[in-house]
């Protein structure tokens, strides 16, 4: 009895320690949220410019299908076009950049490893202004493919950090186990490889996407004299005020990538659940086979 209420007092001394974290992570995540809250609430404005709430309405949502919109429907695309561009090439790079980092040895890996870091501490400003030097330089002329590139840039060092992250010893020894089994590499890559680190290239993929399609600084800086994404418009925008259908478009785009996390993770769940039987399918096999090996 007395070690129940020792055990008891523990517990209690434990949740009121963590009062105060669970305090701080909720101003925390308060501080991120919030914010967006307000952006989706005042996307049912009833005012031309968000400068104050002047009563609810639904209008803008039909408004920014108009022909009016043109031009934010234009960026949108222009947007979509580059973050999937940027994000098939940084998932590709990043599969074979963390396979290639994971598995084998060679001379001035320690070197790239730590140049991966690079991009991603460097202020972005510096990263733009020093892409947009040698664009220059080069000839390279500012548009799509100027955008790309830099997109690429800070993209592929996060593909390949969390890909090569995912891959594991169990990894290899299914890989070992398949090319044993009679598969060649090609086989063994698309077919065993690739599945199992599944998980890890969505999440580059989906974190290549988000990175991209929200820059401002590279973008703005390689953009060319005809067109710019989505973000600088708002940027351009938002020297006048910000217009309540650019909150709607925006409250749809987070809807969306709400809803892309819980496919995503509804995904990994049901790999993760397919890995655990198979892996008990195989431990069960192996042990009706000691099973039989000694009775025989």
């Amino acid at each position: 009895m007395a070690e129940r209420d020792k055990l008891n007092r523990k517990q209690k001394r434990d949740r009121r320690r963590k009062i105060p974290w669970t305090i701080f992570a909720a101003l925390v995540y308060a501080s991120f949220y919030i914010p967006v809250l307000v952006m989706i609430l005042f996307s049912f404005n009833d005012a031309k410019r968000n400068y104050s709430w002047m009563g609810f309405t639904t209008e803008w949502y039909p408004k920014l299908f108009s022909f009016g919109n043109h031009d934010l429907w234009e960026s949108l695309v222009y947007s979509l076009v580059i973050a999937i561009l940027a994000t098939v090439i940084s998932v590709i790079i990043g599969v074979l950049g963390g396979i290639g980092l994971k598995k084998f040895e060679f001379r001035g890996k320690r070197f790239i490893n730590m140049m991966l870091f690079v991009p991603i501490v460097v202020p972005e400003v510096v990263m733009a202004v020093s892409m947009l030097i040698i664009f220059m330089i080069v000839g390279i002329k500012l548009g799509l493919g100027a955008i790309v590139i830099g997109h690429c840039t800070f993209c592929i060092p996060y593909a390949v950090i969390i890909i090569k992250g995912r891959i594991t010893g169990d990894n290899e020894t299914l890989q070992e186990a398949s090319m044993d089994l009679g598969a060649n590499r090609i086989q063994t890559f698309l077919k065993v490889t690739i599945p199992s680190i599944m998980p890890g290239i969505m999440s580059a993929a989906f974190l290549s996407f988000t990175l991209s399609i929200d820059d401002v600084m590279i973008s703005n800086m390689l953009a060319g004299a005809s067109q710019s994404t989505l973000p600088v418009l708002i940027l351009s925008v938002n020297r006048t005020g910000i217009t309540p259908d650019i909150n709607a478009l925006t409250t749809i785009m987070v809807i969306v990538m709400l809803f892309g996390m819980v496919v995503m993770n509804i995904m990994q769940r049901i790999h993760n659940k397919r890995e655990a039987r198979i892996m008990a399918e195989s431990d069960a096999r192996i042990q009706a086979a000691r099973l039989a090996a000694e009775e025989y």
